[in-house]
């Protein structure tokens, strides 16, 4: 009699993993609906009172009122330059962390900040720039320098391939000299001051469309680079002789990292200035669910950006009214405490 053949049930994940899964696409979902939510109260909310109903009826069947004005061509733009350059300083915060193993590591550890702010000084002490449109491209180019100066002097300091240690020295070098120009500058010249602090102090405030169409694609590319790198950031995670044993080009990776990283943080920076924080605290904050995968932790880190900076410039306006506290200001007064408070109540997730 022939043995009869019992078909092999197909296997099924470990019960931890299933729940690591489960938990990082409940935190993804969690972070999209509470974008939406911020998203609706940065258009709802601010410095004027705007009734719910008129909010409504300027975005679905606009009137010309004033109050649809303000809605269009005020609060939505602003409310997507805000998504925008959240979601880009999440990315490239997460990103650096990344690449140079650590955590206390943000965008201006490369310069970006501080190359964008010499640039813009220069623009306007030099060539008399007083616009945000003449700011943007200034600033942007400045980003760029700094960046590759750094990877220069990283690669050089790390005899051809730079390191994590080169990469950090570097930047940091390169920002102590750039904040002692600046300083020279503008202490010689207070309409440089004057101008300079409008720009340095970061904010959404003034922004317009066009801002946002400058940097748009600067930012998509940095984004769609972030993401794809995410394979090449595990391995390298492991070390770097792992990650090259794993057929992964450690120097082709960090190449891209550090383009990333300039056109997300050179973009953002550029549009809306300085802003601080976010980088740093976001990826330990989407660590603490999406672990140390970066498949999942750019992506989170990106959407958390964009929560955290759309939700402490809402708060900017209704604070201060009838003016308004800038989103840089809000995040130092209010994103230092927690990140603080975080630390102090749990164990941050290894990088």
């Amino acid at each position: 009699m022939g043995t009869a053949q019992v078909a092999e049930a197909p296997r099924r994940p470990p019960r931890s993993k299933r729940s690591l899964r489960t938990r990082r696409l409940a935190g993804l979902i969690a972070l999209v609906v509470l974008l939406v939510v911020v998203v609706f109260l940065s258009i709802a909310l601010g410095t004027k009172v705007i009734p719910l109903s008129n909010v409504w009826s300027a975005l679905v069947s606009p009137t010309g009122t004033e109050d649809d004005i303000v809605i269009r061509s005020l609060r939505i733009p602003r409310t997507v330059l805000g998504v925008l350059v959240g979601a880009a300083l999440g990315l490239a915060g997460a990103l650096i962390q990344g690449h140079t193993r650590n955590p206390l590591a943000d965008p201006g550890l490369l310069g970006v900040n501080m190359g964008a702010a010499f640039f813009v000084v220069v623009g306007i002490y030099v060539f008399g720039v007083t616009t945000l449109f003449g700011y943007v491209w200034f600033a942007f180019a400045g980003a760029m320098v700094a960046s590759v100066a750094v990877f220069l002097l990283g690669a050089a300091g790390g005899r051809g391939s730079p390191t994590p240690v080169t990469l950090a020295l570097a930047g940091a070098a390169l920002t102590f000299l750039l904040s002692g120009l600046v300083s020279a500058i503008i202490l010689i010249d207070t309409d440089t001051l004057d101008a300079y602090r409008f720009w340095n102090v970061g904010s959404l405030a003034g922004r317009d469309a066009e801002i946002a169409g400058q940097v748009v694609g600067f930012l998509v590319v940095g984004t769609l680079i972030a993401l794809a790198s995410a394979p090449a950031l595990n391995a390298l995670s492991l070390g770097e002789d792992v990650a090259r044993s794993l057929g992964q080009s450690v120097r082709r990776t960090r190449v891209l990292g550090v383009v990333a990283i300039t056109l997300l943080a050179g973009g953002a920076t550029a549009a809306c200035g300085p802003i601080g924080f976010v980088g740093l605290v976001v990826p330990h904050v989407v660590r603490a669910f999406t672990g140390p995968d970066y498949r999942w932790l750019l992506p989170a880190s990106g959407l958390m950006g964009a929560v955290l900076l759309l939700a402490a410039d809402v708060v900017g306006r209704l604070v201060a009214r009838p003016g308004e506290l800038q989103v840089g200001i809000v995040l130092a007064l209010v994103g230092a405490p927690f990140f603080i408070a975080l630390v102090r109540r749990r164990k941050m997730m290894s990088i």
